[in-house]
């Protein structure tokens, strides 16, 4: 097997995991740098739009480096997703696959299933509440948390911080109540 046909295959959890894991103490030995990704956000407003806004006027300069790792992040995404793309079909479990075919989910083609997530969909409701109104709350959710699931989960629990507890607990809580109540309902709209 060559190193490309290698890497194309997922990796498994013991791998994966530690590599992720890695992340935070490397972060902290090089420079004491905090692992997240909502930040990123936070330091493009000023960069772009500087503004007499208390919130943006901070040493953003400062935290560039973060910038250079969403950046990072986006290239090696399209790396992945244009060069070391697996063509065979996502693998979901036949029960999952059996459950979603009742809300006439069948196209596992992408990322994504493309019934619920293209363009036309975004003109529907289920569309509008999938896309916009989840994606205003996952915005919403990470100001109102002060960060994101990987910078509580990752950083902030390595670092034995109460607060990433508590959020990383509400983040699987609602994960848990939006798959097994609120997505069914959507779904059958």
């Amino acid at each position: 097997m060559s190193f490309l046909e290698w890497i194309k295959q997922p990796w498994p959890w013991y791998i994966a995991g530690p590599m992720v894991g890695l992340t935070v103490p490397t972060l902290l030995i090089i420079g004491n740098k905090s692992f997240g990704i909502s930040s990123s956000l936070r330091h493009v407003c000023p960069a772009c739009l500087p503004a007499n806004i208390p919130f943006f006027k901070y040493e953003w300069k400062k935290e560039i480096w973060n910038l250079f790792f969403v950046v990072g992040i986006f290239f090696g995404g399209m790396i992945a997703v244009n060069l070391l793309a697996n063509p065979e079909p996502m693998q979901i479990s036949t029960k999952l696959t059996a459950e979603l075919s009742g809300y006439g989910i069948t196209d596992y083609s992408g990322l994504m299933p493309n019934q619920l997530f293209n363009w036309p969909a975004l003109l529907t409701v289920k569309g509008l509440l999938m896309i916009v109104f989840g994606g205003f709350l996952v915005g919403f959710g990470t100001r109102y948390a002060g960060g994101c699931t990987s910078g509580h989960a990752i950083m902030g629990l390595s670092t034995l911080q109460w607060p990433s507890l508590v959020a990383t607990c509400c983040f699987m809580l609602g994960g848990f109540v939006m798959a097994n109540l609120i997505l069914p309902f959507i779904l059958s709209l």
